[in-house]
């Protein structure tokens, strides 16, 4: 199956379906030397698994990684590091009546349009559970390169109609974590649960944004002009489900705007004295912060019945059961973070190569 690696350098390459028996990755490129805190890469699933609250996915998985390879002594030895997470939460029966039916705006058809088969059994490779695996390598990076002055956070900025402020502030992780909705500011952050938790009650769900902020990336992280920074970017996160729109800086706002107003101009100190281009000029990093947003979809399996399509083309009424998230920007903050990560990590190693 192509298309299951990511990265040129620092690559993962990720494999397993919802309701196998486990799913894993290999990371190959990592740097040896890499002393690794084994708990905080377990603390990173933990943010990302299910059934963390009344407003996830019931499914209950404990996300415990086990490394086969690559590591020693809690040290990366520069060898391809293999890991598995096994599937324990299984309810495959849930996903009996669905052999033969498309499910509206789901990965059903186009799976079998591609395959001429598929897992039917919790959507297979389509679904978010392979997202873990993300984690897990983000996980390292982050280790690496927050070692070498790199932060990233990723917060909720709005769910359906209700939005945070913009600022300019960076949020810090306990301000983020301090609510189950993982938005940083507390009154907003209780409105979206609100909203989240009417949604749930009515057997539907909801769409979102995540914003996400690197800090500290030096300038030059970029390859011109296929790879750029951005577009290996927004390649990565629009690679994570459910994720529709992809922007960078002032993104969409910057084509209402003149370019007198969205040039980040420079103060006689040489520092530049705005970040519309969100950290990235000519597909290479400047130093600033790159800030990135990201619109996800409502999740597509509701609690409510919707009308689907037989494989012999026949329109049939498609039952809402299972578990799944009513709004899933509140889990995938990890996600993104992971995505960001491993985006960065890539294009640092590279960069590494040209100059040392």
């Amino acid at each position: 199956m192509a298309g299951s690696s990511i990265g040129k350098l620092f690559i993962l390459t990720t494999f397993g379906e919802s309701h196998g028996k486990a799913i894993g990755g290999i990371i190959d490129g990592c740097p040896p030397g890499l002393k690794l805190d084994l708990t905080e890469i377990q603390t990173e699933l933990d943010r990302r698994k299910p059934g963390q609250s009344n407003i996830s996915s019931s499914r209950s998985e404990t996300d415990a990684v086990q490394f086969l390879s690559g590591i020693v002594d809690e040290t990366t030895i520069g060898t391809p590091i293999g890991f598995l997470i096994q599937n324990s939460d299984i309810k495959s029966s849930d996903y009996d009546h669905l052999k033969d039916v498309f499910r509206p705006s789901h990965a059903d058809n186009t799976y079998e349009e591609k395959y001429g088969i598929r897992d039917h059994r919790g959507g297979g490779r389509s679904s978010a559970r392979e997202t873990a695996c993300r984690v897990v390598a983000g996980a390292i990076a982050r280790q690496f390169l927050e070692a070498n002055g790199v932060s990233v956070i990723a917060f909720v900025s709005k769910v359906g109609n209700i939005q945070m402020e913009d600022s300019n502030s960076i949020p810090s992780r306990k301000e983020v974590e301090a609510h189950i909705v993982r938005c940083p500011s507390p009154d907003i952050a209780s409105n979206m649960q609100v909203l989240i938790e009417e949604v749930k009650k009515d057997g539907d769900t909801v769409g979102g944004v995540v914003t996400c902020i690197a800090h500290g990336l030096p300038s030059g992280l970029g390859e011109p002009v296929f790879d750029k920074f951005h577009a290996d970017l927004g390649k990565a996160m629009l690679s994570i489900n459910a994720v529709k729109g992809f922007e960078i800086g002032r993104g969409f706002e910057s084509s209402m705007m003149r370019g007198s107003e969205h040039n980040d101009t420079y103060s006689q100190e040489g520092r530049v004295t705005s970040n519309n281009s969100g950290g990235v000029q000519g597909g290479i990093t400047n130093g600033n912060d790159v800030v990135v947003r990201l619109a996800f979809k409502p999740v597509a399996t509701l609690m409510k019945d919707q009308t689907g399509l037989t494989k012999d083309g026949d329109a049939v009424i498609v039952e809402g059961k299972g578990r799944h998230d009513p709004c899933v920007v509140p889990r995938a903050t990890a996600i993104v973070e992971a995505m960001m990560l491993l985006t960065i990590m890539d294009h640092y190693l590279r960069q590494q190569a040209i100059k040392g």
